[in-house]
């Protein structure tokens, strides 16, 4: 006679969670939580003072609350502001950021797609050689090419405007943008292109009609390295533009570094504010289709 095992040890409750990794989770949630409070906390005192008065600044209590909120400050800092030579805050630099960032964006994303489209689908006459030439450009330090730009911007008279800051934004970008979309567009079966080819596709043809509808997360990746690193640029913008010209970096530390007199923090702490919220913005609309593009190849090699 065979002796009947007792089920009820082999049974578990389907929610039961092991001490062990609850242990593990708990202790990950607080040091998550600590890192979290570390990076938000300048965030905080920044926002904190914006809101205050110079009189109440002056209390000393930077990680105190507002006792009479007021957006004073802001106002000051996007209208009345003095950058330089003028007083018109950081009205003139947003506007010229985006006058730099529209056609630097759509110039370093279309030439770098079509460049690493051909790279990584068309046999290319020392394609190799050229992979390598673009991987050590991607590393060169902006100073050591900056006098060799500034000549041939001033030869073809883009020196000192907005376009030229694009161009050279535009430039400078191609090398490793046409390395992420070479990388991205290699996991895309050949077969579709071969296929195209023989339902006689031609280059830009099959790189519209097929390549583009597959790439929407690489592209929102590129976009937001483009558009993050372009807005918060400021060494370009002060070489390469001039004063009606200059971007929002470059306001913001005329704001900062020119005026006499009584420091005023909270315009300071507003108008820095103001400078970072663009990018934030687009980074929090398309955060997810950012880790989605670059988990589906646009950073593998």
């Amino acid at each position: 006679m065979t002796a009947i095992p007792d089920v009820r040890t082999a049974v578990t409750l389907p929610n039961a969670v092991p001490v062990r990794n609850r242990a593990g989770r708990v202790s990950t949630l607080v040091v998550l939580g600590v890192f979290a409070v570390l990076f938000a906390l300048p965030l905080y005192v920044m926002v904190v003072t914006s809101l205050k008065s110079m009189d109440e600044i002056r209390l000393g209590h930077i990680f105190a609350l507002p006792m009479h909120p007021t957006l004073e400050a802001w106002d000051i800092a996007w209208n009345r502001a003095a950058s330089g030579f003028t007083n018109t805050g950081l009205k003139s630099g947003f506007w010229n950021s985006v006058l730099i960032l529209v056609p630097s964006l759509a110039m370093s994303v279309a030439i770098s797609s079509i460049c690493g489209y051909a790279l990584a689908f068309w046999r290319v006459r020392m394609g190799n050689m050229l992979l390598s030439l673009l991987l050590v450009c991607a590393f060169i330090p902006f100073p050591i090419i900056m006098y060799p730009l500034i000549k041939m911007t001033v030869a073809v008279k883009l020196y000192n405007t907005s376009f030229g800051v694009s161009v050279v934004h535009t430039v400078l970008a191609l090398p490793i943008l046409t390395m992420i979309f070479r990388n991205f567009f290699s996991s895309i079966p050949e077969d579709l292109i071969k296929a195209a080819r023989i339902d006689g596709g031609r280059f830009l043809g099959t790189f519209f009609h097929i390549i583009l509808p597959l790439s929407p997360n690489i592209l929102v990746v590129v976009a937001i390295m483009q558009i993050t690193g372009i807005w918060n640029d400021f060494l370009v913008g002060l070489t390469f533009g001039n004063v009606q010209a200059y971007p929002m970096t470059v306001n913001l530390n005329n704001i900062t570094q020119t005026q006499t007199g009584v420091r005023t923090y909270n315009v300071y702490m507003a108008a820095a504010l103001l400078t970072a919220i663009p990018p934030l913005v687009i980074y929090f609309i398309s955060g997810k289709l950012f880790i989605r593009g670059i988990t589906a190849g646009a950073m593998k090699g």
